[in-house]
């Protein structure tokens, strides 16, 4: 499957319908990053992937050191205005995951909500490699995303979303070939009809630690999406693995 147009499904569009929810969410979000991860400030993070900086901002105002990269200009302009309102410092990189500019610089490399899946599995695993290759020795890569078993026993074919009046439509398909989460998304917004197909690559927790393993990481460990034990239940997975 080709790659999809990554900067046509991360725009304003998601911002209006998305972001509103999310950062709703994110200071709970940061406090069980802070709490799984044991942080402290002065730290050096990567937010790969950060979007438009809820959780980049957020670990900045608790004395990190972070940077945020993203290929989303949309995402990187929100995520500077937020930081500027909150009056914190985040060196914010247009850039993509699978060439990182940086060797051994940081601590932490923090990969949250489903941020990883959205190439070939070569590429894939290119974006873990980078991820070892940015840290420190010891340091860490968390990745937070869903979990494919649970996902496959509680499988919905299509989902609605309602905002003024605008609605994204979702419609589900999991490929078993290819452990893909394939969604065609409809978006209708001010009158405006348009459509975003694009795909997430799924893992079960055992084939992710394979690929962190090859990748360059010496210990993974996992939790369920409270930092609590991981189950088959377990709707999503925080994987941290050790360079």
């Amino acid at each position: 499957m080709p790659e999809f147009d990554a900067e046509g499904l991360f725009d304003d569009d998601y911002l209006y319908f998305f972001a509103g929810h999310l950062d709703a969410r994110a200071d709970a979000e940061t406090d069980l990053i802070w709490r799984v991860l044991d942080l402290r400030p002065g730290l050096e993070v990567l937010d790969q992937a950060c979007g438009h900086g809820r959780i980049a901002n957020r670990l900045a105002l608790r004395g990190c050191h972070v940077t945020g990269l993203d290929r989303s200009p949309v995402f990187l302009d929100r995520a500077r205005q937020d930081a500027r309102a909150l009056g914190v410092t985040v060196d914010y990189v247009h850039g993509d995951m699978r060439r990182l500019p940086w060797t051994g610089r940081f601590d932490l490399v923090v990969s949250w909500f489903t941020a990883f899946g959205y190439f070939s599995d070569p590429e894939n695993r290119q974006v873990l490699a980078q991820a070892a290759a940015a840290l420190r020795p010891g340091g860490r890569l968390a990745l937070e995303l869903n979990n494919y078993s649970a996902v496959v026993r509680t499988f919905q074919p299509s989902r609605v979303i309602e905002r003024n009046g605008d609605l994204v439509l979702d419609q589900h398909e999991l490929d078993p070939l290819t452990s893909r989460h394939l969604v065609e998304r409809t978006i209708v917004r001010d009158g405006r009809l348009r459509k975003v197909p694009y795909f997430v690559r799924m893992f079960t927790y055992p084939e992710l630690r394979d690929w962190l393993l090859t990748a360059g990481f010496t210990d993974v460990r996992v939790a369920g999406a409270d930092g609590g034990p991981f189950t088959m239940d377990s709707r999503r997975m925080i994987v941290v693995a050790q360079r």
